[in-house]
């Protein structure tokens, strides 16, 4: 090999290898040190798009775990007021079987009808109830959605507490002014207490429902977090021993360049 000055081709080879291992040093400090195999689009650009739609669907399976707990939160607290519906039912039928009684007197009737009027207040009240302003009661059913995609929906069937049929307004119509009314009979009082006893059933099985519900979207999440984690997460073990590559191969090239740079100086002692 011909002794040059103006070429030094060692040393562009050793710079060369020097960049690229400082480059691949920088790119692994980088890694460890964000957690995160892909630092930049570069990295992994197919990746990093799955990596983008896997970690949108996860957050979306999160928000709609929010849907359901807020779902589970409106039937516990409707069916709170079920509960409360059903003793308020209770404590009329006793009124009634107490007011047939014959041995009462006209004033403890009146005492008697005094407390069913204010019980039947009750009944009208909890008929309005309302969970963050959405009515517990009416007929109008709610569509929970149990997926992601919203594709999925659980049912919330409609209550209507003050109807006549299937609830408390046969037992809370105006026109029923005092126990001894005709038309509120015994049958009339267990009936409604049957059909309230009917809407907590229901409103239990829903809340189940929501609940399994909840479970699956909560193993989705952790698995699409997992998916996305293969992707984008550093293997510390492995970077760390990559780490000691590069590192090593930089001081290495580092010291190199200086022999390459050094050895054109051969050529200055032949001209002495």
């Amino acid at each position: 090999m011909a002794v040059v000055i103006n070429t030094n081709y060692s040393a562009t080879i050793a710079s060369n290898n020097l960049n690229a291992s400082n480059a691949a040093l920088q790119k692994s400090l980088n890694r460890l040190s964000s957690g995160s195999k892909i630092v930049s689009p570069a990295d992994d650009a197919g990746g990093l798009a799955v990596s983008m739609k896997l970690s949108a669907a996860a957050k979306r399976q999160g928000a709609a775990m929010t849907n359901i707990e807020n779902a589970m939160s409106y039937l516990q607290t409707q069916d709170g007021a079920l509960k409360v519906t059903s003793k308020v039912l209770d404590r009329i039928s006793e009124l009634k079987t107490l007011y047939i009684d014959p041995t009462k007197n006209t004033s403890d009737l009146a005492n008697y009808d005094s407390e069913f009027t204010a019980l039947q207040a009750q009944l009208t009240a909890l008929t309005t109830e309302k969970f963050n302003g959405v009515a517990l009661f009416g007929t109008n059913p709610l569509a929970v959605p149990v997926t992601e995609s919203g594709a999925s929906t659980v049912i919330m069937a409609a209550r209507d507490l003050g109807n006549t049929g299937t609830g408390v307004g046969a037992v809370t119509v105006a026109a029923i002014a005092t126990l001894g009314n005709t038309g509120l009979t015994l049958s009339t009082i267990t009936d409604a207490i049957q059909d309230v006893a009917t809407m907590r059933s229901t409103n239990g099985a829903e809340q189940s429902r929501l609940g399994f519900a909840s479970e699956l979207l909560a193993i989705n999440k952790v698995n699409l977090e997992l998916a996305n984690s293969r992707i984008t997460d550093v293997d510390v073990a492995s970077e760390s021993t990559q780490l000691a590559r590069w590192n090593t191969l930089v001081q290495a090239g580092a010291s190199m360049l200086v022999q390459a740079n050094s050895s054109a100086q051969t050529a200055l002692k032949l001209v002495q």
